[in-house]
């Protein structure tokens, strides 16, 4: 099993000397501002803010059972190309995440909107590369992390 502590990121931009809770240096790719990693781990620092997880898988994944925004988008993922939908997330890690839905996904390439601390929104271009039917009539989808996206709305 990994055990792994959540680096401490502020709003601001992190020095070059920061450190998780246990003293650990924090990876150079959670520095860059617009990483796609930063975004990830300040959310999950609002989340969890103080304590260890534990995973058997190789990449740490964290339960997000919050609702979150999907909004489809070009080839490109530059321009919004229909209606948002509202999807109840189930996992988040660095590289994706995992959620459920009612109705089929037409679109592979999405936006996720995920609220972040003080009602902030931190967006994502998803790429959706699997789905599963469940027997309570649901659907379970999951995507990995392409890059950030500014956010393709205003407030919720």
């Amino acid at each position: 099993m990994i055990s792994l502590s959540l680096p401490i990121l502020s709003s601001s931009a992190p020095s070059a000397d920061a450190q998780t809770e246990f003293g650990l240096p924090v990876p150079a790719s959670l520095l860059a501002p617009n990483s796609v990693r930063r975004h990830v781990w300040d959310l999950l620092s609002g989340l969890y803010p103080r304590g260890q997880l534990q995973e058997r898988r190789f990449e740490q994944r964290f339960p997000y059972p919050h609702l979150l925004y999907l909004t489809p988008v070009d080839e490109e993922g530059l321009r919004p190309l229909g209606q948002r939908i509202v999807v109840v997330g189930k996992d988040l890690s660095e590289s994706g995440l995992s959620f459920f839905h009612q109705q089929p996904l037409a679109d592979r390439r999405m936006i996720a909107s995920l609220e972040s601390r003080g009602l902030e929104w931190v967006s994502f271009l998803v790429d959706l590369s699997w789905c599963r039917f469940t027997r309570q009539g649901w659907y379970f989808s999951g995507g990995r992390f392409l890059e950030t996206r500014p956010t393709p709305f205003e407030g919720p």
